[in-house]
């Protein structure tokens, strides 16, 4: 009977917990939406002038609004009218159930136009099927100030490289000004539901000037059989950093306070929304060296007492693991990094009472003592939660040594602690390795890449500074953050990381340029979880990667006589993913040419 009281006490103080956590959320969003009336530079702001926009001869043939649709492989320019027929006010696309399509409707004008907005219908089919409009949305693209790869990384003042405007973030505000002579691009998007009926769907888009519509255009969906799964089941690892510590220094909140969760909270939910598996996490303090605008903290305080033993602090860590699989993200956790730059390690030191320091290479006697603890710690802690099979020690571009030393400690420490790597291809540690993600230009042996596969160890690539393309700059071509996927595909990688989703530079909306890397090399996203093409392309890539498999794995059980030669046509089609090929071919033009196989073998086997 007191077991039953016991029992009962705590679900009572489960609820409590639970409800006054929902309440102080709820409060926190009300905060921030009150917070958001009074900035209304994060809903509405000024974008920056045109750097190039000297010539406006263009603009004497065009009279009043025009509009009409593009595609989504260009970067439309601001201060030039676009080169789209204003006539071709339709768009026809097709999609899987459960995919995202998307294309741009230009508006431009001579003269200015205030309060303009976009509305939209449901499609509807001649059989009463609908795809409601809430799946359906229409949002203005944002310019900013981009630069050029040049010498790609390394130290870079911004009067030394060609600085021009460009579109990239996707607004969610709900209408804009046009300026006189300028052209504004709008994303328009479609998630087509998993469980609408296959077949041909047509709706009307609408702009309007305050209370009168001006425009008109069609939209037409044809929707296959297929389905496409739900972004948390795509066999796709991607693997984007997030960094927490870039949000409360652009909202100006506290670092872990609920404001701050609720800040993060659609930027995480967004990512999770693109199929992301792993949970970022910084062990230490700085484990880069503070080479972004907002270094990563240590999620875990660490404090030598004054007998000499170890404590540790989970708190953050635990918040912000659990926060994140809250928001989805739910696969892995990657933990940086036991060889930070400089290998120096901060910590509290309870007999001096001050923060203190050391500095200890892998492999060293001094680093062991100081890890070893840690390590049989963490471990330990990680059980306790559940998180130990998903939980990873990452490290990242470090010398083939000191990664040997650290691998070595973890293993014989705790010998079923997983170990994860992005940086170049070492045969000599890779069986050592779990998550293992190598550099686009390295090459891993065929043979073991599929034992890696086999054995269910993500293998994956990356790209950064290094490589002028394919990359995700401002300035890249948007084509290139799909044509990675496909690339991955042709490689026979199970992913794609890339080293940061949103370290925002000192005013993201304005500028992307950094000190230190091409523009748009630190963040992927914008501010109030404002998505860009740069994102919605790759998210894009990715459903092409998990319908290629699919299409494989039908082609390859199937009896039909066609079967092979559809594989066939496929393979030979994804041969040309080499990164070589975009010397001299768009990206653009690889991938529509790819998504038109795509189409002809859905239609055969679906």
């Amino acid at each position: 009977m007191m077991k039953f009281v016991y029992m009962n006490f705590a679900f009572f103080l489960l609820a409590v917990f639970v409800i006054s956590a929902c309440g102080h959320q709820k409060k926190a969003e009300i905060a921030i939406q009150a917070k958001k009336e009074n900035e209304k530079k994060y809903l509405s702001y000024e974008e920056p002038a045109d750097p190039d926009s000297t010539d406006l001869s263009e603009w004497h043939a065009v009279t009043g609004l025009k509009a009409g649709f593009g595609n989504v492989d260009t970067r439309y320019t601001r201060s030039q009218p676009p080169a789209v027929d204003p006539e071709n006010l339709s768009w026809t696309t097709y999609a899987w159930k459960g995919e995202r399509v998307h294309t741009q409707l230009l508006l431009w004008s001579d003269a200015a136009i205030d309060n303009l907005r976009v509305e939209w219908q449901s499609l509807k089919n001649a059989d009463g099927g609908e795809i409601s409009s809430e799946y359906l949305k229409a949002r203005f693209v944002r310019y900013l100030l981009t630069d050029e790869f040049a010498e790609g990384c390394g130290y870079r003042k911004p009067e030394d490289f060609k600085v021009a405007l460009v579109a990239d973030a996707i607004d969610e505000v709900g209408e804009m000004d046009l300026k006189a002579k300028t052209t504004r691009p709008i994303w328009v998007s479609v998630d087509v539901p998993r469980d609408v009926p296959a077949g041909s769907y047509q709706g009307k888009l609408m702009v309007y000037t305050g209370d009168q519509m001006a425009i008109e255009g069609a939209i037409s969906v044809t929707v296959a059989n297929a389905v496409l799964p739900s972004p948390s089941e795509w066999d796709y690892h991607l693997d984007l950093w997030q960094n927490p510590y870039a949000v409360a220094r652009f909202h100006d909140v506290a670092l872990w306070s609920e404001e701050h969760l609720a800040y993060m909270k659609p930027l995480l939910s967004m990512l999770a929304d693109a199929g992301q598996k792993v949970i970022t996490t910084s062990l230490i303090d700085k484990p880069w060296n503070g080479q972004t605008e907002d270094p990563f903290g240590a999620m875990i305080n660490w404090t030598k007492l004054e007998d000499g033993n170890w404590e540790y602090d989970y708190t953050i860590f635990d918040k912000w693991v659990a926060f994140s699989e809250q928001c989805g993200i739910t696969r892995q956790i990657n933990c940086y990094s036991m060889i930070p730059w400089g290998n120096k390690f901060f910590y509290f030191d309870q007999a001096k009472n001050s923060r203190d320091s050391i500095i200890a290479e892998p492999g060293s006697e001094a680093y062991a003592a100081h890890w070893k603890p840690f390590l049989l710690d963490f471990a330990k802690h990680l059980r306790e939660k559940n998180w130990f099979d998903k939980t990873t020690i990452a490290m990242d571009e470090r010398p083939m040594e000191a990664m040997q030393g650290a691998i070595n400690l973890v293993k014989s420490t705790v010998p079923e602690m997983k170990v994860s790597l992005a940086g170049a291809y070492h045969e000599e540690i890779q069986e050592a390795i779990y998550d293992l993600c190598i550099a686009s230009g390295e090459v891993m042996p065929k043979a073991v890449m599929e034992n890696r596969i086999s054995q269910g160890k993500p293998t994956t690539y990356y790209t950064c500074c290094v490589e002028p393309y394919p990359n995700n700059f401002t300035f890249s071509p948007p084509a290139e953050s799909t044509w990675q996927a496909w690339h991955a595909a042709h490689k026979g990688y199970t992913g794609y990381l890339r080293w940061a989703y949103n370290s925002w530079v000192k005013d993201p909306l304005l500028d992307s340029r950094f000190r230190s890397w091409p523009a748009g090399d630190t963040y992927m996203v914008y501010p109030e979880a404002r998505t860009s093409i740069r994102f919605e392309r790759m998210r894009e890539g990715i459903q092409d990667y998990v319908k290629i498999a699919l299409l494989r794995k039908k082609l390859e059980n199937s009896k039909e006589t066609t079967a092979g030669q559809h594989l066939e046509t496929l393979n030979e089609h994804l041969r040309k993913y080499e990164i070589s090929a975009l010397e001299n071919n768009a990206a653009g033009n690889m991938i529509n040419e790819g998504k038109s196989i795509l189409r002809k073998i859905s239609e055969t086997v679906y």
